[in-house]
């Protein structure tokens, strides 16, 4: 496996000298993006927030600076992500609106404890949507609503090769994501595709 390769395979599950390397990029790399994505939640208060592979940690931050009286759970199954969004956001741990710890989506074993959940850049790795969407379902309140932010939509071929290079890679379509979100229990379905970039938005109602 060439050095491209085995560097872009740390976007699953940073490890290592190449997976710090991987998630020092994540912050900067998708800042826009997850602004655009962030930009579509509306009408919502979130109190009590979970941020699913938070990677860097970085959209947690900024969710913090959106809702200033939200109180932020960040997970990642890397271990060096968890050390990178820690660090990231000390400020705001010791504060006590910031935990970063490690977890897993397919088992979160959440029971209705949150406003709002959050999903950047990460379910293209996700072990199976509805399994995993069936548990963020099941941690979200009732009324609560479920954030998914895409790079690619799974049409554009440009992303499409990803799947090629990066093991375990899937890129959903919208409709895709919808339906999986739909079979699980979610109520609505809000989709939404930049006009210049194959990127996506969900917004899902439980």
């Amino acid at each position: 496996m060439g050095f491209i390769k085995k560097f872009l395979n740390q976007t699953r599950k940073p490890e290592g000298f190449l997976g710090k390397m991987m998630v020092n990029t994540m912050n900067s790399g998708h800042a826009k993006l997850a602004d655009w994505g962030i930009s579509h939640l509306e009408n919502i208060t979130p109190e009590e927030i979970l941020e699913i592979g938070c990677g860097g940690g970085r959209n947690a931050y900024e969710l913090m600076k959106k809702y200033y009286l939200s109180i932020v759970t960040a997970i990642d199954y890397s271990d060096v992500s968890v050390e990178k969004a820690t660090a990231f956001n000390e400020e705001m741990i010791k504060k006590g609106r910031c935990k970063v710890q490690k977890g897993d989506v397919s088992k979160l074993g959440f029971d209705e404890k949150y406003d709002l959940a959050t999903a950047f850049e990460t379910i293209y790795f996700w072990p199976g949507l509805e399994k995993c969407f069936s548990e963020v379902h099941r941690a979200i309140k009732p009324g609560g609503t479920f954030l998914i932010v895409n790079e690619a939509d799974g049409i554009d071929k440009a992303s499409l090769q990803f799947e090629n290079i990066i093991d375990g890679m899937k890129c959903y379509t919208l409709d895709e994501i919808e339906k999986a979100l739909i079979n699980v229990g979610f109520s609505s379905v809000s989709k939404y595709h930049h006009e210049n970039k194959p990127w996506i938005t969900v917004v899902a109602r439980k």
